[in-house]
């Protein structure tokens, strides 16, 4: 008899980091999705306004939560590494940034839209997948990075690839396809 394998948790893992070359300037964001069986999607792309790092930042989140929502993603776990973006849309009241408040009212519908969110800030360091996708799509060089581990089933020991996929998804490579959604292979 063969065992059942343990089933996964409906929470998909989301890093999303933006960046602008120069500030203001070009938007450059940068997407890690992680869906419940531990495959790992990614979103590098130059969108098509122009903004601070701020504005950046909450277009990557929005972008993020639209791959979500196509992939049919109900719960979600993002980590984002600006403070602005999190502490904006978070429960705790805080003087609006006027000339944002759209794109953070939209932002603001967009995470109505999914069963259960959680938003969390996170230092920089760990959200270098991201970043690097970020960069990428502006054609900023960064050292290459280790792709990330995308396989959260069962190893041999007993234990879960899981922890391992979380940590590398922070090393996702950047030289991701600008302007492309793509998933990381599955390692076997």
């Amino acid at each position: 008899m063969t065992p059942l394998a343990p089933e996964p948790s409906s929470v998909w893992i989301v890093y999303c980091d933006g960046s602008a070359l120069p500030n203001p300037g070009s938007i450059g964001i940068g997407v890690i999705l992680i869906d419940p069986f531990g495959v790992c999607h990614t979103l590098s792309e130059v969108t098509n306004t122009k903004g601070c790092n701020n504005e950046a930042e909450i277009r990557a989140l929005m972008a993020a939560l639209h791959e979500a929502k196509r992939r049919g993603a109900a719960r979600l776990q993002i980590y984002s590494d600006s403070r602005v973006v999190v502490e904006q849309l978070g429960p705790l009241p805080v003087k609006p940034i006027a000339r944002m408040a759209i794109l953070f009212d939209e932002a603001r519908g967009l995470l109505k839209a999914f069963e259960h969110t959680r938003l969390q800030w996170i230092p920089r360091h760990r959200n270098s997948g991201a970043d690097a996708l970020a960069r990428a799509a502006l054609g900023i060089n960064m050292p290459a990075a280790a792709a990330p581990v995308s396989d959260s089933r069962p190893t041999g020991d007993g234990s879960s690839g899981q922890n391992k996929l979380r940590r590398s998804a922070n090393a996702a490579s950047a030289t991701a396809s600008t302007g492309t959604v793509s998933t990381m292979p599955t390692l076997k």
